[in-house]
């Protein structure tokens, strides 16, 4: 049996489903539910909902099975939601199928970003085994605005493509959703240079989408903090403060 038909297993399964209210002046969970070790660890009610993680997401070697993750944002009319998490690190062998959405109504924006680390090179581990499975899609009104689908393979024509990752174990994207992308916006983020790695910016209607490719998941951090400092008072209408479990 090819090993993209191996039946998938039952695992180890965890939910996490969260609901921001406006509130006096401020964004409040108001709403949570959990099962497995997914929680939040500290609310801080931002004027925004802003979510990040503790650390990167570790994928590990599997015997066959695939391990998959599914985020889902709704974001309804005049909201603003950032999801900003830390790297994926794939572990060699690792079988991934990876994918978030977003759902925006009305006037909605949207702040995100993916960085992927393909094996630990900072411990000289390559990815030459596994399978990453990915997928992108944001909408507004039930339109599609952008979607994006993606197989990575050691060997493969993408990461050995000059039109892929030419060969580099780490890619990210960011991703602004907004009902209209205006030229500071682009020009922003084009003007932006990585220290390490390469980058580029363009823009679809009502999107604006960042790209690193590079050896570097700092350094692709580094670069997509630096466009969102400059851009969030504009398209967040609040301050860039950084939250500190990015420096821990």
């Amino acid at each position: 049996m090819p090993r993209d038909n191996v039946p998938e297993a039952s695992g180890w399964k965890a939910h996490l489903a969260l609901g921001f209210e406006r509130r006096g002046g401020r964004t409040v969970l108001a709403h949570r539910r959990h099962d497995g070790p997914l929680v939040v660890q500290k609310p801080l009610y931002p004027a925004r909902a802003f979510l990040t993680t503790p650390g990167a997401g570790k994928w590990y070697r599997s015997a066959g099975p695939r391990a998959t993750q599914r985020v889902s944002i709704a974001v309804d009319e005049g909201a603003a939601v950032e999801w900003l998490p830390q790297e994926t690190i794939l572990f060699e062998g690792s079988r991934a199928a990876i994918s978030w959405e977003a759902k925006l109504r009305g006037d909605a924006r949207l702040v995100a970003w993916d960085i992927v680390c393909f094996g630990r090179a900072a411990s000289g581990e390559r990815f030459s085994g596994g399978t990453l499975r990915s997928a992108a899609r944001v909408t507004r009104d039930g339109k599609p605005q952008w979607i994006e689908r993606a197989r990575v393979e050691p060997g493969g024509a993408f990461i050995e493509s000059p039109a892929g990752l030419d060969g580099c174990s780490v890619m990210g994207t960011m991703v602004v959703a907004a009902p209209a992308i205006n030229d500071a916006w682009l020009a922003t983020a084009r003007a932006a240079a990585p220290r390490e790695g390469e980058a580029a910016a363009t823009r679809l209607p009502g999107v604006l989408l960042a790209r690193y490719r590079g050896r570097s998941s700092e350094a692709a951090r580094e670069h997509f903090a630096a466009i969102w400092r400059e851009l969030r008072e504009s398209v967040m209408e609040c301050a860039a403060i950084e939250p500190r479990i990015w420096r821990t």
